[in-house]
């Protein structure tokens, strides 16, 4: 019997490897496109969102550099799959909670989730009105899956001292960092096409 291909990026020994290899693509499509989990694109999930290209949440998460234990937010977190990969990356005692706009696939990401016996990581609706979720001292890690025009100042806001966070903005890969001292430093990382940000 021929063993399935290893998905883009699983290659390596480092942690988003193994993360990689330890959360099947396929739990977190729609069964239409579950035989094609294996490919190096994204995938449609409907609303007129997709499930990232698996090398290019290998790229994000290796920019991100998530420790164990680390407190992350997941903006755009659709079908739930890159949430499970956080929940991987930070284990038992970390903290991941990935939001979503469309209600319909809120349910249905936190539903696929729950498979992943992760209770340290949630799914859940976006708040009306507000962008990310704003937390007591701030996240560690925010990973970004859809694309602004401009770098939002309320999820800065919303980064730890200390902190990083992965966005494409017009399609240019940033990494914004927060210093202990709270000054933000942004670099580019390539380029990547993303679904635009909605925000409600």
């Amino acid at each position: 019997m021929r063993s399935a291909p290893e998905p883009p990026g699983a290659r390596g020994d480092d942690a988003v490897a193994t993360a990689m290899r330890a959360v099947d693509r396929r739990g977190f499509l729609p069964r239409a496109q579950r035989h094609v989990a294996g490919a190096d694109r994204p995938l449609p999930i409907g609303h007129e969102q997709t499930c990232s290209q698996p090398s290019t949440v290998v790229a994000m998460l290796r920019l991100l550099q998530v420790h164990r234990g680390a407190t992350v937010l997941d903006v755009g977190s659709g079908s739930g799959w890159t949430t499970a990969l956080l929940a991987h990356l930070v284990g038992p005692t970390g903290e991941v909670l990935g939001v979503e706009l469309v209600p319909e696939i809120a349910a249905w990401g936190a539903a696929n989730l729950a498979r992943q016996a992760t209770p340290w990581a949630q799914v859940v609706p976006a708040t009306s009105g507000t962008l990310g979720s704003p937390r007591d001292g701030g996240w560690q890690r925010i990973l970004v899956s859809a694309s602004p025009d401009e770098l939002p100042g309320e999820l800065v806001e919303q980064l730890a001292p200390g902190g990083r966070m992965v966005i494409p903005v017009r399609h240019a890969m940033l990494l914004v960092e927060r210093s202990d001292d709270g000054a933000v430093r942004t670099t580019e990382h390539g380029t990547y096409s993303f679904v635009p940000l909605v925000q409600d």
